[in-house]
C-alpha cells in the first residue's frame, strides 16, 4: 500500500521510552497500512535500542522498519529516516517524545483528502504541547491568530507570531519532497539542528495548511534533556555552529520574495542568536566570549542587514548589553523569559 505519512524516530539509547512514542503512532493511526514508522539507531551502545526496533519491525513488517547507523547524532539520524520514508509526507518525532492518537486520526484524514484530491500542499503545522516532568503541567503552543486556519494558504497570508509561538521541529509536517529537493545541511555530532529544520526549508514550502490540532507531546524537564539549561551551556559550541549554518543559508533581504517569511526568518534567526550571546555568557568556556564575537563578527561580514536587524534591534540589544551590570540585566531578562515560556 502507498504511504501517505512517514514517522522517523531518532533514537540514542533510548530503550527506556521508545516504546512509548512508537506505540502512540501504532495506536493513534489504528494500525494504519499507509503509514510507516522508521525507527532509526543511531549507534546504541548502552541498551538495546536496536533489539528494541528490530523487534517492533518483527512485530508490524509492513509499517514498522528498524535502521541502524553509526552514531551520527540526532541531525544524521533525521536524514536517514528521511532517507528511508516512502510517504508523501514526513514528520520526525523525538523517541521521548509522543503524539496524540485523535489529533493524529484527524491529520491523516487530512492528508489522505489532499491525496484523493490531487491537491498539493507543502507543509502541514499542527500544535505542539510541553509535558513538563517537574510538575506534571501542561503547556499548549497553537498558531491561532498567526496562521489561517482549516485552509491552503501561502506565506503572504499569515500574521504575527509572539515570541512564545515559533514554529519549531515539534509543529510541521512537511511533505517528504520539499525536504529533499534541495537538501537539508545536518553537520554530524551537533545538537539543536532542529532549528536548521524549521528554517531552511521553509522558502521551498509554497501552500501551507494550519490544522489545530495538539498532536504532539514534548516531554521537557528530563536533566539529560539538550534544552536544559546546565546542558546547553555545556554545549554552547553546537549552537554557534547551528547559527553559522543557518546565517549562510540565505541571504534574506534577497533571496527571500514573500516580506512575510522575510520577517519571520529574520526574526527567528536573531532569536538564535540571542540564545548564542545569553549562553555564551553563562558558559564557563574561557573562549566563549572570543568564540560569540567571532559568530558576531562573521555574520557581519556576511550580510550587515541581517547583522543590524540581529544585534540592533529589541531583542539583540537586551542580550548583549555591555558591561557587568549590563550582562547581568541581559541574564535576568532571561530567567524571567524562563519562568514565563517555561521552555527548558
Amino acid at each position: 500500500m502507498k504511504k501517505i505519512l512517514s514517522f522517523g524516530i531518532p533514537c540514542y539509547n533510548s530503550s527506556e521510552y521508545m516504546d512509548h512514542c512508537i506505540s502512540s503512532i501504532l495506536e493513534g493511526s489504528d494500525y494504519a497500512e499507509d503509514v510507516q514508522i522508521i525507527v532509526v539507531d543511531d549507534g546504541s551502545n548502552k541498551d538495546d535500542t536496536l533489539a528494541k526496533a528490530k523487534d517492533w519491525e518483527k512485530r508490524y513488517p509492513t509499517i514498522v522498519k528498524a535502521v541502524h547507523q553509526e552514531n551520527g547524532g540526532h541531525g544524521i539520524a533525521v536524514m536517514k529516516g528521511l532517507e528511508n520514508a516512502e510517504g508523501t509526507y514526513y514528520k520526525v518525532v523525538d523517541s521521548d517524545d509522543w503524539v496524540d492518537g485523535d489529533s493524529l486520526r484527524q491529520l491523516l484524514d487530512l492528508l489522505r483528502r489532499f491525496e484523493e484530491l490531487g491537491t498539493r500542499v507543502d507543509l502541514v503545522i499542527s500544535n505542539y504541547v510541553y509535558e513538563h516532568v517537574e510538575d506534571g503541567k501542561q503547556n499548549a503552543v497553537d498558531y491561532e491568530g498567526s496562521l489561517p486556519t482549516n485552509k491552503i494558504f501561502t506565506w503572504d497570508d499569515m500574521g504575527h507570531f509572539s515570541v512564545k509561538k515559533y514554529l519549531l521541529m515539534h509543529s510541521l509536517c512537511y511533505r517528504t519532497d520539499v525536504l529533499r529537493d534541495g537538501g537539508l545541511p545536518m553537520p554530524p555530532h551537533t545538537f539543536y539542528v532542529d532549528n536548521i529544520y524549521a528554517y531552511v526549508p521553509f522558502p521551498r514550502c509554497k501552500t501551507l495548511y494550519y490544522l489545530p490540532v495538539n498532536l504532539y507531546r514534548y516531554f521537557i524537564g528530563r536533566a539529560d534533556q539538550s534544552v536544559n539549561e546546565k546542558v546547553l551551556t555545556s554545549r554552547i559550541d553546537h549552537y554557534w555552529r547551528v547559527a553559522r549554518i543557518m546565517m549562510k543559508s540565505y541571504h534574506l533581504y534577497d533571496d527571500i520574495q514573500s516580506p512575510k517569511l522575510r520577517s519571520y526568518m529574520l526574526n527567528y534567526f536573531t532569536i538564535i542568536m540571542a540564545i548564542c550571546s545569553v549562553f555564551s555568557r553563562l558558559s564557563d568556556r574561557p573562549d566563549a566570549m572570543d568564540q560569540l564575537q567571532s559568530l558576531w563578527d562573521d555574520l557581519k561580514a556576511y550580510d550587515p542587514r541581517m547583522y543590524r536587524h540581529a544585534k540592533h534591534g529589541m531583542v539583540g540589544t537586551f542580550s548583549n548589553l555591555p558591561t557587568k551590570a549590563g550582562e547581568k540585566t541581559t541574564l535576568g531578562i532571561y530567567k524571567l523569559a524562563q519562568k514565563i515560556v517555561k521552555f527548558n
